[in-house]
């Protein structure tokens, strides 16, 4: 069971991921989000979970506000010290309400609630086994240079930039060409050791980050190559650890 926690307690996120993996020992803990914005963020930038996890009151504001931004296709088990927000809760994917502190037994019936509504069929199950039978990462791709084409091999790309509905394509010397396919589409097509998405706009290779800093609220600043005009290129606080990972793998 993959899962996301949404909590803006550390401790409280931290002691809820402990409790569901000792009541399902094969749980993963895909990401823990304290905020709107990162939770945001992430469910733009990642495949539905099985299941999130879900404070009500975040850092940044109410949870419900993470359902008006971003639609959101996994089931949804809300956890909260007050009870006032229940009819609301179950109008945006709730499975269960838990009141916190939270009981091991109340969250027990919940996962089983869950597993006994939760379809085998779902969509997010069919995304994992589509980006699992994807076995040969994209090679090359095929570009328009004025009235001409050509193609432009993967490892010559620095990344993938969209704008505007749009997405370019651009090279380690800085071109850039226009293609059809999205982000969502690219992810499951290239090599995930060589390519990452720091967030809905930007899909980074490896070879074009030249430096990180710290940024504030946990998030990640990167220089990378060529440069990116305007603002600065920005990895959310939840996207943050997988991203170093990735450059360590």
């Amino acid at each position: 069971m993959n899962v996301v926690v949404i909590e803006d307690e550390p401790l409280a996120a931290q002691a809820l991921a402990a409790l569901l993996t000792r009541l399902r020992p094969a749980t993963r803990i895909l990401a823990s989000l304290g905020s709107v914005e990162d939770a945001v963020d992430w469910l733009r930038a990642q495949p539905a979970p099985d299941v999130l996890f879900c404070d009500i009151h975040l850092s940044d504001g109410n949870s419900f506000d993470i359902f008006r931004q971003v639609a959101v296709g996994a089931p949804v088990i809300f956890t909260t010290a007050y009870d006032a927000y229940a009819i609301q809760a179950f109008q945006v994917n709730s499975v269960h309400y838990l009141l916190k502190p939270l009981q091991a037994v109340e969250v027990e019936r919940a996962l089983q609630k869950y597993e006994t509504m939760h379809p085998a069929t779902r969509p997010a199950a069919l995304a994992n086994v589509q980006r699992l039978v994807h076995t040969t990462p994209r090679a090359r791709f095929l570009v328009k240079t004025g009235r001409a084409w050509k193609a432009v091999p993967v490892d010559q790309v620095a990344y993938f930039l969209a704008e505007e509905g749009v997405v370019f394509l651009v090279t380690h010397p800085g071109k850039r060409y226009i293609i059809a396919d999205t982000l969502d589409q690219l992810e499951g097509q290239l090599n995930a050791q060589h390519f990452f998405r720091i967030n809905r706009q930007f899909l980074l290779s490896i070879g074009a980050v030249q430096e990180i800093r710290p940024y504030f609220k946990g998030r990640l600043v990167l220089q990378v190559a060529p440069p990116v005009a305007g603002d600065a290129l920005v990895v959310s606080a939840g996207r943050a650890p997988a991203f170093k990972q990735w450059l360590d793998h």
